[in-house]
């Protein structure tokens, strides 16, 4: 069997965190960077802020994911705040600078109360005027009709941490208005199965995320349809939104 461990292993392998070679790690890299207190909402491993902190970054460095796998993989370092929680249960007060929300985290937030709970809780824990940056699928692309099994391109072969072979893959389980039921799969090459996890991401369009968003305090400083800044367009993949706490409490 497959340990929650070993999945959070295996999550830093196919998705290593490289902003030299991944444009939107790149993008969220140079904003961390520049930021002196940062929230990363979601952290799993941890990997942005180890890189972070491994570049120089002096500044405060804090993640929050309820995952605890994750979370302990994460603390491997101990000079960044590690949080067991949500982004509803994020600190009010804390004061930073720059939250993040990477890998399409804010897609693992399904609920019309999440969401306004999860936005409510990132608002508080920011300073007045701190940025809240995230991505999430563009709903028109349809990324989910190519997560199965006989896609070539959504299967992954690879040696895991322990060094045994494994294969990953993903399947969808149902679609119902605008959320996604999926599961991952982690097997032996010869098809014995490791490790089933299942999921829902929810696709928001673009005008409801920005109502979410102003209902929740905070001013759409910038959007864009791909990590290059490029503007939302009937072919864009994603939403990426830069927005900004307003001075409200409320």
């Amino acid at each position: 069997m497959y340990s929650e461990a070993d999945a959070a292993a295996l999550y830093d392998l196919l998705n290593p965190w490289d902003p030299e070679s991944n444009a939107g790690d790149a993008f969220y890299y140079s904003l961390v960077m520049d930021a002196e207190s940062v929230l990363d909402v979601g952290c799993g491993t941890g990997a942005m802020l180890h890189l972070a902190r491994d570049r120089g970054h002096r500044g405060r460095l804090a993640g929050l994911d309820p995952d605890r796998a994750a979370l302990d993989r994460a603390r491997r370092r101990t000079d960044i705040e590690w949080i067991d929680g949500t982004a509803a249960q994020a600190e009010p007060g804390s004061g930073f600078e720059l939250a993040t929300m990477m890998g399409h985290a804010f897609q693992f937030i399904v609920s019309d109360d999440e969401v306004r709970a999860s936005l409510a809780g990132i608002h508080g824990a920011l300073r007045p005027g701190g940025r809240l940056v995230f991505e999430t699928r563009h709903p028109q692309a349809r990324a989910w009709e190519g997560w199965r099994h006989t896609n070539p391109e959504d299967v992954s072969d690879l040696v895991d941490h322990a060094g045994r072979a494994v294969r990953v893959w993903h399947d969808v389980d149902s679609v119902v208005d605008d959320v996604v039921a999926f599961h991952g799969t982690v097997a032996d090459p010869d098809g014995t199965v490791l490790l089933v996890e299942h999921a829902r991401l929810r696709f928001l369009d673009l005008a409801a995320l920005n109502g979410f968003l102003t209902a929740a305090g905070f001013e759409i400083e910038a959007q864009y349809g791909d990590w290059d800044r490029s503007p939302i367009t009937a072919a864009s993949r994603e939403i990426i939104t830069v927005a900004r706490r307003s001075g409200r409490t409320d």
